[in-house]
């Protein structure tokens, strides 16, 4: 006879709704975990969708995503004939907000050329960017459909494509458009400002600038050496991929992201508590049963294996609630949530080990109970 079964059947309700409280807080702990991992998976994003190996950015600068940057468009000439390079392309990035649908639509532009790197890593509907002008790739997340219109500055655009999951590291959604358009959206001024310049004699300077040239490798040249020649000869800041990335985990989300691991923290602790409480009551509750069961013989294993058994049972079924909870609901969050498989076994094991920790107090109050008891009133 299994002794927690029993014990469990005799009061289902309660267990149940003990495992379903305990099942909420663990799918908070869950959630902010993936909202952990999304943060940081939101923040590379942008910076691994063009698949490149080099970020060329003004000099002194950790552009474009941490600082501002800007350089001429014609840089990207000369860093494709640079030994070790197979392609290079420019690219601009901006945030807009535009009305859309009778609400404001916060949008975060990319600006590339059309069969060069910097544009989205892949199509889900309809077609990349076919004409010079006017066409845009915008992102699920924006809400936007193909053939939909949509006025981005002076001009309006048209919905040819849609691609999954590019976002900045704000969350921002990110819609693609050609390198003129880009250009002509970030860097033209207004009619007024523009007449004004006109009039001091500086209206007809060039247009032609981005924030960042990127440059994919050709097979076993080092980025390393090619992003010193580059700093040395050309005199801009050159980052590669992997120096790109730390930028971004360690500057730009930094304090989000500890934030974040420090709550999720706290929370672990606070549920290592509450199921500690919530068996060592269980115990309290039966000590005139488990005094019952030692008067009759029963040895301290049985009643050490009833506690233990319990526990487990509380955690796991808490903790499948909780997951079952947040895969179900984690698509309605305005931010990305990512649970990972090896995140997802990593809490259960935390639950396995906190469980058996917790249900260390109940086991000492349960063998400190003296048999005498049970003849009591």
């Amino acid at each position: 006879m299994n002794l927690a079964y029993r014990d469990i059947k005799h009061t289902l309700g309660r267990f149940m709704l003990t495992c379903i409280g305990l099942g909420l807080l663990l799918g908070v702990v869950l959630a902010m975990i993936g909202i952990y991992r999304g943060l940081v998976v939101d923040a590379l994003t942008i910076a691994r969708a063009p698949a490149v190996d080099i970020w060329i950015v003004e000099s002194n600068t950790r552009g474009p995503f941490a600082e501002s940057s800007r350089i001429p468009g014609d840089v990207r000439e000369a860093v494709a004939r640079i030994a070790g390079i197979a392609a290079a392309g420019s690219i601009t990035y901006q945030t807009v907000e535009t009305d859309h649908a009778g609400a404001k639509l916060r949008l975060y532009v990319i600006g590339y050329e059309a069969a060069r790197p910097g544009g989205p890593p892949e199509i889900a509907e309809g077609r990349g960017i076919a004409r010079s002008h006017y066409d845009l790739v915008a992102d699920f997340s924006t809400g936007l459909t193909l053939g939909e219109r949509i006025r981005l500055g002076r001009n309006i655009f048209t919905v040819v494509g849609l691609t999954r999951h590019q976002v900045n590291s704000g969350g921002d959604p990110a819609v693609y458009i050609s390198l003129a358009d880009a250009q002509k959206l970030q860097f033209d001024l207004a009619p007024p400002a523009a007449r004004v310049q006109l009039a001091r004699g500086t209206g007809a300077s060039s247009r032609d600038t981005v924030n960042a040239v990127v440059a994919r490798l050709q097979p076993n040249a080092s980025a390393d050496a090619i992003a010193e020649g580059i700093r040395r000869w050309k005199h801009l800041e050159a980052i590669t991929q992997e120096a790109q990335e730390l930028i971004l985990t360690r500057s730009l989300v930094d304090r989000a992201r500890r934030q974040i691991g420090l709550f999720t923290s706290l929370l672990l602790v606070v549920s290592a508590v509450i199921i500690a409480l919530i068996i060592y009551t269980m115990t309290m509750e039966k000590l005139k049963q488990i005094a019952t069961l030692k008067l009759i013989g029963a040895p301290d294993r049985t009643i050490i294996g009833m506690i233990v058994q319990q526990a487990l049972a509380l955690g796991f079924i808490g903790f499948g609630i909780g997951a079952t909870l947040i895969v179900t609901v984690k698509d309605y969050f305005p931010r990305r949530v990512v649970l990972e498989p090896d995140n997802v076994l990593i809490l259960g094991l935390i639950v396995f080990a906190v469980c058996l920790v917790s249900s260390g107090l109940g086991v000492r109050a349960a063998l400190r109970v003296d048999p005498a008891t049970a003849l009591g009133g």
